[in-house]
């Protein structure tokens, strides 16, 4: 249901952009976000897309991360810049049902992001 894309390797203060293919419906009808976890913490919000664009950041990321919705190919993107050694970590896409939440979603198969200093 969801297909991510774009991670890799870059050095401190590089840029990434990170890609998430859904289909349609879920593209559609479902708020998508990015989550990310590095080994041995918890699943943290990176940022969110409502189906009406607004938009919501983890805090370190505000300022250096922007979501958001391509509705032509049903993909959300998030471009990472002045990445640092902290962001190192497995990217999860999720789609959120905007009514039911949590009990109706879906998650990517997540890519790896790797920032070296």
């Amino acid at each position: 249901q969801l297909v991510e894309s774009g991670g890799g390797s870059v050095q401190e203060g590089g840029s990434l952009r990170l890609s998430c293919k859904a289909t349609a419906s879920i593209f559609n009808y479902y708020h998508l976000a990015w989550y990310r976890q590095a080994p041995g913490t918890q699943r943290e919000l990176v940022a969110k897309i409502t189906t009406s664009e607004v938009t919501e950041y983890g805090n370190s990321m505000k300022g250096r991360f922007t979501i958001s919705r391509d509705s032509s190919t049903y993909t959300m993107h998030l471009q990472m810049n002045n990445l640092k050694p902290e962001d190192t970590a497995v990217y999860y896409c999720n789609a959120e049902h905007p009514v039911i939440g949590s009990q109706l979603e879906y998650w990517g198969q997540g890519t790896q992001v790797t920032v070296s200093s």
